[in-house]
């Protein structure tokens, strides 16, 4: 196809290249600002949405020759799918990568039961004896609660499962017997926080889920439970009501994949508490979770532009 195009607005791995050059040359913009990626849309047939950069009604109706978005991962909260639909381009994601999401929730979680930052902090700077000051805690007996029971929340609870944990389960729109049949308890929000020893969140950030964790919830949680959030940001009302929860005991313990906004600011006082381990939204950046995403969300792109059903597509409706 001459004189067409494949944009991305961050880099993208050689494998997503190598596929999509088989149809079109690849573009990487240089900068993620909407002037930038509006300056590169003539002639630009599929648009690889990543990074920080929100797609939005502007950018979708400047692409005139857009055929296709990707997304090389399983959130789309930044693309105005809406407004990709009325276009009629279809949005495809890469919901192939959720296994790794799992892991890194339970290496947050792990961590903080096991006070693995306190014990290395103790050891290099020669504090041996601090070791008789605590202990840690244990997963074994211990009740996890699963907010959000779709691929990545169902992957922890295998995961979890060997440490012979009590597994509760909130998702409203899951069937309950089948989550019975996988040894996870349906309950109702309140009361998985009401009976959980650790927490973790895995629900896609929508008008339902956004502040879904928030200062009264909080309040509600069994007392010094462990909070993980691998999902999105704005799942938590704010930094603020898990920076007081922690401050006052009422949380055990905190572990951030994601924040209301990235980067954080970095000068938040949570980010100072001991008992909160960070990491940049990257527990589902894993060598394998990449490479299958990216394989993935380039192959559907293709297929979109060579007249096929791509295998993952937000808004199949635009295929009629």
């Amino acid at each position: 196809m001459p004189d067409t195009r494949f944009v991305a607005t961050a880099p993208i791995d050689s494998v997503a290249i190598d596929i999509l050059e088989e149809v079109a040359p690849v573009e990487i913009s240089p900068a993620a600002d909407q002037e930038t990626i509006v300056g590169l849309l003539a002639g630009t047939i599929g648009l690889v949405c990543r990074g920080q950069t929100q797609i939005t009604r502007r950018i979708i109706d400047a692409g005139k020759d857009l055929r296709v978005l990707g997304r090389p991962g399983v959130g789309y909260d930044s693309v105005d799918v809406g407004a990709a639909t009325a276009r009629g381009i279809p949005l495809v994601y890469a919901p192939v990568g959720g296994f790794a999401v799992a892991e890194g929730a339970l290496a947050l979680l792990l961590a903080l039961v096991k006070h693995v930052p306190l014990g290395d902090e103790i050891v290099k700077t020669g504090r041996w004896s601090r070791r008789y000051e605590f202990h840690t805690g244990d997963m074994t007996e211990h009740t996890l609660g699963i907010v959000g029971l779709g691929r990545i929340g169902l992957r922890l609870a295998e995961l979890a499962r060997p440490f012979d944990m009590k597994l509760l389960g909130f998702d409203p729109y899951v069937d309950e017997e089948r989550v019975r049949g996988l040894g996870i308890e349906p309950v109702g929000l309140d009361e998985l926080l009401r009976r959980s020893d650790y927490v973790s969140l895995h629900v896609a950030l929508s008008d339902e889920t956004r502040g879904l964790i928030n200062r009264e919830r909080v309040r509600g949680m069994k007392s010094g439970a462990i909070l993980i959030n691998a999902a999105r940001g704005g799942v938590i009302e704010s930094l603020d009501v898990i920076a007081d929860a922690l401050e006052s005991g009422r949380l055990g313990g905190a572990g951030l994949d994601v924040f209301p906004d990235e980067p954080p600011d970095h000068t938040h006082r949570i980010f100072r508490h001991p008992r909160c381990l960070c990491s940049p939204h990257m527990t589902g950046l894993s060598e394998l979770a990449m490479e299958r995403i990216f394989r993935s969300m380039a192959g559907d792109m293709v297929a979109v532009v060579q007249g096929r059903r791509p295998r993952y597509c937000v808004n199949p409706e635009v295929f009629g």
